[in-house]
């Protein structure tokens, strides 16, 4: 399977569960659940690729520190400005996207270890 294969299938994993632990969750919080996952699949997807793709160039630091940094931010403004806004209704929401990333940030290094050591085996 080729790298982008390999970060598909596991991207897909993740919103598959995540899908899946919203049937666990009282029908009420299931939109806020939602709204995280898909907040954090659509921050975390393009940002994790980018950053696989740059594994073994000169532009890998500056790329892996940037994305640390848009996710930081992101999840910081969720934490300061929309719960506050918000108040405790988007606490769900904020969780469900924290999680989501670090699931995707587990991924990444996953995908990106197994592209190393089939490089290795050549």
């Amino acid at each position: 399977m080729t790298l982008a294969g390999r970060y598909v299938a596991g991207v897909a994993a993740v919103a598959v569960a995540g899908l899946g632990l919203m049937v666990v969750f009282p029908a009420d919080s299931r939109p806020r659940i939602a709204w995280g996952l898909i907040a954090g699949v659509l921050l975390q997807a393009p940002l994790g690729w980018w950053t696989l793709r740059a594994i073994g160039t000169e532009s890998f630091l500056t790329v892996w520190l940037l994305g640390i940094l848009v996710r930081l931010a992101v999840v910081a403004i969720a934490a300061f400005a929309v719960i506050p806004a918000l108040g405790d209704e988007a606490a769900a929401m904020l969780v469900t996207m924290v999680g989501v990333l670090l699931a995707l940030l587990l991924v990444e290094g996953v995908v990106a270890m197994r592209q190393h050591s089939r490089e290795d085996e050549r």
